[in-house]
């Protein structure tokens, strides 16, 4: 093997080890609950905002307007050790390896690895907001962006300043209640909130987003495995007490319907924004892969904690303190360790305390469909806390009668 790609693949023995990826958002204040240090949390520049988002396996840019830098929100590759590390795009490793990383099904159906995960960590809440859907994504040359979202304890030692997420419409809300919001865009708060309804999050739990379907994330530090996309619409023009501007929900619009009140209020799922049992139908709740007992002798409790959605799906492995187990899943992963220390096939692995602005971790890992069905062995070095990785998967396999 010889180039930088496979080089890396071949130390890790099919486990890409991964730097952090740090994201700015300008119109975001950070909750400080990435790990990342105090000093760094406006390292891109005040002008560009705080950082309050890491991206895992992304092999898609970052959207924050002109500003955005060439490379933001694409993940990097680590290969070698020390101070002779270098680093290679994962998209650039996902090209190159095609196949032997992703799994024939991933590699042609999509030709890369199509989802990431992200943290994201806001004090405050975000604005009353959605992702377009394929059909409207589609006319600005953009994929859709359904997501989830999990809500880790081990990442929110406080709950910001409003841990509640606005979801969705007041059923018998109408599209011309939601135009007349929009027509109130420049007299301060449109008051789009008046017609939705909010939850109170609880640590340990998630919620499963398609495209469509309006939200106001709450303050939580959030996990959130997503389709490879940054398209948005903003339909709240007040948000703590900050204006957005117009183009902040026209911005994936066709220029041509950019005033179009009608358009712009397609682009909200109607029956799924207004489902009287939208809690029933979006909540996750964790789900034991087999039962606690059994889970327990073996050493190691995994709870699926996104599910419902053919396009991915993320789990929580609790390897216990002290114990070994072989990890076996049926396709490639992104993989974060959010507590304890220990080792994850060739790779000693350790949930950081505090990580400096272009420092490296050994808490981020991508482990390729070989190894993940091979089975990955990890070990909790620790005689009193668990190990806990996140894992996060792409689409489920086509059957045979889908193909």
């Amino acid at each position: 093997m010889s180039t930088l790609a496979e080089k890396a693949f071949q130390q890790g023995e099919g486990i890409l080890r991964m730097a952090p990826n740090w994201v700015p958002r300008s119109f975001c204040i950070p909750g400080g609950r990435l790990k990342l240090h105090p000093a760094d949390l406006y390292a891109f520049g005040t002008h560009r905002g705080g950082i309050d988002e890491r991206w895992f396996a992304s092999t898609v840019k970052a959207d924050n307007g002109t500003l955005t830098l060439p490379d933001e929100g694409l993940s990097y590759v680590v290969c070698g050790k020390g101070d002779t590390a270098e680093k290679i795009l994962f998209k650039d490793v996902v090209a190159e390896l095609g196949a032997l990383l992703l799994g024939e099904d991933l590699w042609q159906r999509f030709g890369t690895f199509p989802v990431f995960a992200k943290f994201f960590d806001n004090r405050q809440a975000l604005p009353f907001h959605l992702h377009h859907r394929k059909e409207h994504a589609d006319l600005v040359g953009q994929p859709p962006k359904p997501e989830a979202y999990y809500f880790p304890p081990q990442m929110n030692n406080h709950l910001g300043e409003f841990p509640y997420t606005f979801f969705g419409l007041e059923p018998g809300t109408t599209p011309e209640d939601i135009k007349t919001c929009l027509r109130r865009w420049n007299s301060g708060d449109n008051g789009i909130l008046d017609f939705s309804r909010a939850y109170r999050l609880t640590l340990g739990t998630g919620w499963n987003i398609p495209a469509g379907i309006l939200h106001a994330p709450g303050s939580l530090c959030t996990y959130e495995p997503q389709w490879a996309s940054d398209i948005y619409a903003m339909f709240q023009s007040l948000v703590n007490d900050v204006p957005f501007g117009w183009d902040m929900l026209t911005h994936y619009v066709p220029e041509e319907r950019k005033q179009d009140l009608d358009f712009i209020a397609s682009l909200i799922d109607w029956d799924a924004n207004t489902d009287p049992q939208f809690r029933r139908h979006h909540l996750l709740l964790p789900q034991p892969v087999k039962p606690v007992e059994e889970m327990q002798a073996e050493g190691a409790l995994q709870y699926r904690v996104v599910y419902g959605s053919p396009l991915f799906s993320s789990k929580e492995v609790q390897v216990l303190p002290g114990r070994s187990v072989i990890l076996k899943d049926e396709g490639a992963y992104s993989a974060v360790v959010i507590q304890g220390y220990g080792t994850m096939g060739v790779w000693e692995v350790e949930s950081p305390a505090l990580i400096r602005f272009g420092q490296l971790t050994n808490d981020e890992f991508f482990v390729s469909e070989t190894a993940a069905r091979l089975g990955v062995r990890v070990e909790n070095r620790s005689a009193s806390e668990p190990l806990v990785i996140l894992q996060t998967f792409g689409p489920q396999p086509l059957t045979s009668q889908e193909r």
